[in-house]
This record gives C-alpha cells, structure tokens and sequence, in this order.
C-alpha cells in the first residue's frame, strides 16, 4: 500500500503527515508513507486544496487534515 501526502508544507501537511505515519505503525500495516510537497506533481495529482491524502492512487482527502478513524478505514479497505 502507498499513502501520499501532498502539501507545500504548511502545518496542516505535516499534522496529516504525522497522523498517517501514527495510524499506519499503530495498525502495523504494511504501507509506504510519501511526502510529496513538488507543486507541479499536486496539481497533477489532482489536489486542488492541500493538504491531500492518496491511497494506491485514489484521492481519499483534501483540504483538511484527515481524522484517526479516517486514516484507519483507509488501512482496511
């Protein structure tokens, strides 16, 4: 599984990029947690308001950081 955080790096990027690498050692999955902050691959992504959350591909989150429980459905789908 590959997670992406995308943001340019404000506190709300790094608040979701904590949240996710807590829930995913919590969970003891098996996922690779990405920090992408490169404008260009955002907007390419699709993120029109960051930070963005991507799981294997799908967009599941944008423009708020993200709730433990919702991080924690995202482990198990």
């Amino acid at each position: 599984m590959q997670i992406k955080i995308f943001g340019p790096g404000c506190p709300k990027c790094h608040q979701t990029e904590d949240l996710v690498k807590q829930v995913v050692a919590e969970a003891g999955a098996a996922a690779e947690v990405v920090k992408v902050s490169d404008m260009l691959e955002i907007a390419a992504a699709g993120v029109m308001s960051t930070p963005g959350v991507m799981v294997d591909g799908k967009l599941v989150s944008q423009g708020k950081v993200p709730t433990k429980a919702e991080v924690s459905a995202w482990l198990t789908r």
